[in-house]
């Protein structure tokens, strides 16, 4: 970045914040209390700290700082680490402030430690309902927490921002956001703070709800703004917020058919970022509620604002720009994938950008003063489109992609060739370090689809007999999927070097001033690679697949490094490939040169055997059932009742033999305290016994496979 331009950018910027937020007492070393508007703007030149999301607004995750470098790297080692309360998935990037290390667990879970010996300094729990787990789509997991003035700030899966005082955890102000607590609304993503402003937004698209961002004042919770993304229902008039107009201007003219009746979708669930130079908000927008755009807006039209970066207003929420990557998505192609900001030398002159890989594929720059399009190409492998038309900045659509009439095998898949995992930025390599993957889809349209209040309405055929009973084909299938690390090219648009991994899911990188890249894969391994030329120079077994990013901070002249793991999210809770977790539990590692702690020694997962059932069902019972189990219980226990083992394996289920007790869970919701709620809303208890039918069906193969002395 150029540290003229970003000196000039930085000062106009605090002219902008000081009048409408009072500047707190304190500095570097006051702690999270003296972290306002100034400190957050010139985070840059406190690279001992890690105050925000990205480590700066700029969101490039780049760490100043070169104690630990690519010549001495060999010599980190464990300086302490944490066991984490929840095992589900860890997805947190911690929060570092003056020697105090803020994070999130799942089930929204906030803890507080010091950053030099890992003791505890408070626990904050909560208590989800874990009812709500059934809304999230993609795992009860959170990103992390904001701190401003004093306060840390966590959005909770059910809904509530959550201000804690920062020296005890106990809560200062907390405010629910859903707009309807009854719809199937989920919080997963960090909130930002900037301007005396936290904003938020949500997930829940794939069940069907109509997406918003809102800011509110950071030290009362009070709403100041909302900006609904997609449309509602016309026959309900105006939201009376400030996207009314651009809703009935730009967005309405580009929907068709019922499509409010599916919720439209557009959820903002994770990133948003700040510009301090232009003072503009960025938001990404999710994808469409149906994902089939004939279902959901009978194949017509953009559907604005799904699948774009919107730039907003801070203070108010006023509409700036938008570019839309992903016209008329139907293939769950997000674009709320990370956003970096930089200014970059494009045709010999410096050009205020963003920079983005969403799922599609396309790595694009963007110029963030006005959303026109620089650059785009691709950095993973498509089907859906052979390039993007500069003169539209539309997409060149291969039109059998979309599926209208005949199926189609598609990459990327709904998990993208980049999901949420967090890229980096290093101004000395000039590269951007992306976690990628390959994964491919088929799809095919939903015949009869009907939309079910609360429950998963994709418009997409999601039939069982996805997972082969012949394990040669498994394995060749599950070898196919590929992840990889890339050193990308803003500029040149273009990889510098790769690693390929053996799997996808792979975690968030780092990169810092030590020429440096840190990235965890899916495995369990936690890595060092060359900045400039992606040799391995360092790695740590930690136990556990690992999804998030790393941070690094200095504390006293000591830098650490520091990583929450624990395996989880969409890919492992969907797929049918075993979990590789060793550790049960998810667990904040925190590393420095000569460290000398160690994990506890590791212990076998025991599995128990099948469990199929004696009880004697006719074909039409399996039948049946799988279609159920398809569209309802494959999103988290696995396809084809094949579960990865974040969540129970019902073929091994000890109900599974009993009618009454496994009526007591699905039907009529024994379980809802633990997260598994109750399915009488859309099913009888015959469709219910018919679902152990199918589970028992494939219970009887999976025991047939042990027998044999397979998985």
């Amino acid at each position: 970045m150029n540290r003229k331009g970003l000196k000039i950018g930085l000062l106009s910027a605090t002219v902008l914040v000081v009048s409408s937020m009072p500047v707190l007492s304190g500095g570097p070393g006051s702690g999270v209390r003296g972290v306002d508007a100034q400190r957050l703007i010139n985070a840059r030149s406190e690279p001992d700290n890690w105050m925000t999301h990205g480590g700066t607004y700029a969101e490039q995750r780049f760490a100043d700082l070169t104690q630990i470098n690519a010549d001495n790297v060999k010599q980190l080692g464990l300086a302490w680490y944490a066991d984490l309360p929840t095992n589900r998935g860890q997805e947190s990037t911690p929060i570092e402030v003056d020697g105090t290390l803020y994070t999130t667990t799942s089930w929204s879970n906030v803890m507080a430690f010091d950053a030099v010996t890992g003791k505890l300094k408070w626990h904050y729990d909560p208590k989800v309902d874990k009812a709500r787990g059934h809304s999230a789509c993609c795992d009860v997991v959170n990103r992390g927490v904001a701190v401003w003035g004093g306060l840390v700030f966590v959005a909770a899966l059910d809904g509530r921002l959550i201000a804690l005082d920062a020296a005890t955890g106990k809560v200062k102000w907390s405010t629910q956001t859903f707009t309807d607590t009854a719809k199937p609304y989920t919080i997963t993503g960090a909130p930002r703070v900037m301007k005396g402003l936290v904003v938020i937004g949500n997930g829940g698209a794939e069940l069907g709800v109509r997406g918003y961002v809102t800011a509110y004042d950071a030290m009362t919770g009070k709403k100041k703004w909302r900006f609904f993304t997609v449309p509602g229902n016309p026959a309900d008039g105006p939201d009376g917020e400030v996207s009314d107009s651009v809703m009935a201007g730009k967005a309405a003219p580009t929907w068709f058919g019922e499509y409010w009746k599916g919720g439209g979708g557009g959820t903002a669930w994770d990133t948003i970022v700040y510009d301090q130079e232009l003072d503009q908000l960025y938001i990404g927008v999710g994808n469409g509620s149906p994902w089939n755009h004939m279902i959901r807006s009978d194949g017509k039209g953009d559907n604005l604002f799904l699948s774009s970066v919107l730039a907003l207003k801070p203070d108010t929420g006023e509409y700036l720009w938008h570019y839309q990557g992903t016209p008329g998505e139907t293939w769950d192609y997000t674009a709320t994938q990370p956003i970096m900001l930089s200014t970059l030398m494009i045709d010999g002159r410096p050009r205020k950008v963003l920079m983005q890989a969403p799922k599609n594929g396309f790595f694009y720059v963007i110029d963030r003063a006005n959303g026109q399009l620089i650059s785009a190409k691709s950095f993973a492998t498509q089907t859906w489109a052979t390039g993007v038309d500069m003169k539209t900045g539309r997409p060149i659509e291969v039109p059998e992609a979309r599926f209208r009439k005949a199926g189609a095998l598609v990459m990327p898949s709904p998990l993208g060739a980049h999901n949420w995992h967090p890229m980096s930025y290093s101004p000395r390599t000039g590269l951007v370090y992306l976690p990628a993957q390959e994964i491919p889809q088929f799809y095919q349209a939903q015949e009869g689809f009907q939309h079910r209040e609360g429950a998963w309405n994709l418009g997409i055929a999601t039939d069982p007999g996805g997972v082969p009973d012949d394990r040669a084909q498994f394995k060749a299938i599950k070898a196919a999927l590929k992840g990889r690390l890339i050193a990308w090219d803003p500029v040149a648009q273009k990889p510098a070097w790769e690693i390929t991994y053996d799997g996808p899911w792979n975690g968030g990188t780092l990169a810092t001033a030590g020429n440096l890249v840190f990235q965890g894969n899916g495995a369990g391994d936690f890595q060092a690679f060359n900045a400039s030329t992606g040799s391995k120079l360092w790695s740590f077994k930690a136990q556990t697949g690992i999804v998030a990013p790393a941070i690094s901070y200095a504390v006293k002249g000591q830098q650490y490094v520091a990583i929450m793991v624990g395996y989880g999210g969409a890919f492992p809770l969907t797929a049918a490939f075993d979990d590789p977790r060793d550790a049960r539990n998810g667990r904040l590692l925190v590393f420095k040169l000569g460290g000398k702690a160690a994990l506890p020694r590791a212990t076998e997962p025991v599995f128990a055997a099948a469990n199929p059932p004696s009880d004697a069902f006719t074909p039409e019972q399996v039948a049946e059932g799988g279609k159920i189990y398809s569209v309802n219980c494959a999103f988290c226990h696995g396809p084809d009742a094949h579960a990865s083992g974040i969540l129970p394996d019902l073929r091994r289920s000890g109900v599974l033999t009993d009618a009454a007790a496994w009526k007591a869970v699905v039907h009529d919701g024994a379980l809802k305290a633990n997260g598994m709620i109750a399915f009488s809303r859309w099913y009888t208890p015959a469709q219910v016994e018919a679902v152990r039918a199918y589970v028992g069906s494939q219970a009887k193969k999976l025991q047939a496979q042990e027998a044999a002395g397979g998985k």
